[in-house]
């Protein structure tokens, strides 16, 4: 029953993949990534997963981010899992909010992705975010930017912008309501959670993607998907499929 399991694991994983809705300047690459922003002032992009996530299951999705190569550069990238009434159209402000946040809690009337989670990885002081003077990663919830608590491995010179790809980890396990973000093998955020009840009003059906941009700063920005299961917790760490390959679809 056990080999039959995986198995069946196999071939979910390796059927689900479906094409990405891209947004503003989110473009394919080569090597079964998207860019987000190219290393240019006061850009967006978003990318979705056209096939949704289902929240009662436990699922693991691990992709590869990069986050330029410029110390100075900026803003960043998030994850974000949403139930926009806009759907794959949902976007954010641009700039210090990476295109998924507004800028104030208060400011409702701004563009922000909500009801949704988010995980940030800013790589730019903004103060009125209640960013640090280093890059961080923190989380998110209902397209409010603004944070107190964060992760910079307790190091005051954290930097992402390291020209190298970072190995990202998502899980979501419905019968604890635990989330659990990792970054290069370390725990970066472990919460509880009800997703359902509490994030998005009982749909179990959510969209999931990443979004990024730049403003006066700027870096290149990119992700690449390696796999997306849905898994129990005990058979997680099994290769499933480490080399999807992405299709795309460009929406204005």
């Amino acid at each position: 029953m056990r080999s039959l399991f995986y198995i069946l694991l196999l071939c979910i994983s390796s059927h689900s993949y479906a094409q990405f809705e891209l947004i503003g300047d989110a473009e394919y690459m080569t090597g079964n990534c998207i860019r987000l922003t190219p290393d240019y002032q006061y850009r967006e992009g978003i990318a979705y997963y056209q096939a949704k996530l289902d929240l009662t299951r436990f699922f693991e999705i691990t992709f590869d981010i990069f986050f330029g190569a410029k110390d100075e550069g900026a803003d960043g990238i998030t994850f974000v899992i949403h139930d926009d009434a806009r759907g794959y159209g949902a976007y954010g402000t641009w700039g210090e909010c990476m295109g998924y946040g507004r800028w104030s809690p208060s400011a409702y009337w701004a563009n922000s992705i909500t009801p949704s989670i988010a995980v940030e990885f800013d790589t730019y002081q903004n103060l009125q975010q209640g960013d640090p003077g280093h890059d961080h990663i923190a989380y998110l919830e209902n397209g409010v930017s603004y944070h107190e608590k964060y992760w910079s491995n307790e190091q005051d010179d954290f930097n992402l912008e390291d020209d190298v790809l970072h190995d990202f980890r998502f899980s979501w396990d419905p019968e604890t309501q635990i989330i659990k973000v990792k970054l290069d093998g370390k725990t970066v955020y472990t919460g509880q959670r009800d997703l359902i009840k509490d994030i998005f009003n009982g749909n179990t059906e959510v969209i999931w993607g990443f979004t990024a941009s730049t403003g006066r700063k700027s870096n290149l920005q990119y992700f690449c998907l390696r796999n997306l299961a849905y898994q129990s917790p005990n058979t997680i760490d099994k290769p499933v499929n480490q080399n999807p390959t992405l299709q795309t679809t460009k929406t204005e």
